[in-house]
């Protein structure tokens, strides 16, 4: 079992940051790697971001060069800060945490990112 809860959504104006956190608890010891994936009202969730467990990340080309990708092996937590942010980067947030054993996925409830003026 892994639970994962994420934090850190909010409102930001445009060119503005914001830093989303999640938490895993539960058996880490099945988890191959983790990422945040979003989903805007009307499309498709896509990949934003990625981190195995060896520490090698992997970007959207949307989101390339504005956000990056980090993790806490000590807090057990993975992270994402946002800068630059764009209105077409408001959606869903969603963390996820891959199986080793089945590639599998958990997945966290979400947190809500909004850019506007």
């Amino acid at each position: 079992q892994v639970q994962l809860v994420e934090s850190g959504g909010g409102l930001v104006q445009p060119g503005g940051s914001l830093r989303l956190s999640c938490a895993a608890s539960g058996n880490i010891f099945s988890i191959n790697g983790m990422g945040w994936y979003r989903q805007a009202p009307g499309k498709q969730r896509e990949l934003v971001a990625t981190i195995t467990r060896a520490g090698t990340t992997r970007y959207a080309d949307s989101v390339k060069g504005r956000f990056t990708i980090s993790r806490d092996t000590v807090k057990d937590t993975v992270y994402l800060q946002m800068s630059s942010l764009k209105p077409e980067d408001t959606a869903v947030y969603y963390c996820c945490a891959q199986k080793i054993s089945t590639g599998a996925y958990y997945w966290g409830l979400g947190t809500q990112v909004t850019v506007s003026s």
